[in-house]
């Protein structure tokens, strides 16, 4: 059995709580074979004024040299970044300079931003229904998919509904069954990998997508998927893998896919 965990942050982000030496320390100490940090990159206007972003020179040095000094046969610490998707151009191209510059790992391509506002966030929820704040997010991550730098993971489907205000905040499948049906398609056409992301705060889901979700996208074919506790400090590298592995088994999944340096390696779960 090979454990993985492929998101995550450590203190490069300007949210992280524990240094990247600590990290990945600790996630070698637990036996993972497979551990990736994601340090946020969000170059758009709205969450660059929210959050600093990471220094690339900075960490990518800190992160190359800490490489040398842990990865061994048994365990691979692998350099990435979570990249959040705009529609600004400025913004992509700072992405695609980040690829071309510092040639990451692994990218995860996540969605974050929607109307100018963060939808973590309660501002981007106001004067809003529940489908027209939801549907705008979706499609977002629609047009995240074409995203004009190389990314290999679909980062935590469902990010919207993490602090939404609404009485039922879940976010359902048969709800938006053509979006999602557009957005899944599109992933296995394009042969990304759906992240299974357990960070799900009140979005009435343990992990995002839900079972809906991901059974949906098995049945259109999907066998690509990746674990992500999006942990933010170390007592919670792979936190809620043991409830991810067994709904997978469940849907049909036999492995988990592990982006390293534009190579899919799969992962048997036993």
């Amino acid at each position: 059995m090979k454990i993985t965990d492929m998101h995550t942050h450590s203190t490069f982000s300007a949210d992280g709580k524990s240094t990247l030496s600590d990290m990945v320390g600790a996630a070698k100490d637990m036996g993972l074979s497979f551990y990736g940090i994601s340090e946020h990159f969000d170059t758009d206007s709205v969450s660059a004024a929210i959050f600093k972003p990471t220094d690339a020179p900075v960490y990518f040095s800190a992160a190359r040299a800490l490489q040398a000094e842990v990865c061994t046969r048994s365990f691979r610490f692998l350099a990435g970044g979570e990249f959040g998707f705009s529609r600004e151009q400025a913004a992509q191209e700072q992405l695609l300079a980040i690829c071309a510059d510092f040639r990451p790992d692994f990218v995860v391509n996540s969605v974050h931003a929607v109307d100018g506002y963060d939808c973590y966030f309660p501002e981007y929820f106001a004067g809003k229904k529940k489908e027209e704040a939801y549907g705008a997010y979706l499609e977002m991550v629609r047009d995240s998919l074409d995203a004009p730098y190389p990314y290999d993971i679909v980062g935590h489907i469902g990010y919207v509904s993490r602090n939404a205000p609404y009485p039922v905040r879940k976010i359902r499948y048969e709800d938006f069954p053509d979006l999602y049906d557009d957005i899944l398609k599109t992933i296995v056409r394009k042969g990304k990998i759906l992240e299974v992301n357990t960070s799900a705060r009140y979005a009435e889901s343990e992990f995002l997508p839900d079972v809906d979700v991901l059974a949906r996208y098995f049945e259109l074919g999907g066998r690509f998927i990746s674990f992500g506790s999006d942990a933010h400090a170390t007592i919670r590298i792979c936190e809620k893998r043991d409830l991810v592995i067994p709904a997978l088994k469940k849907i049909g999944f036999q492995a988990i896919a592990v982006p390293v340096c534009g190579e899919i390696v799969l992962c048997d779960f036993d």
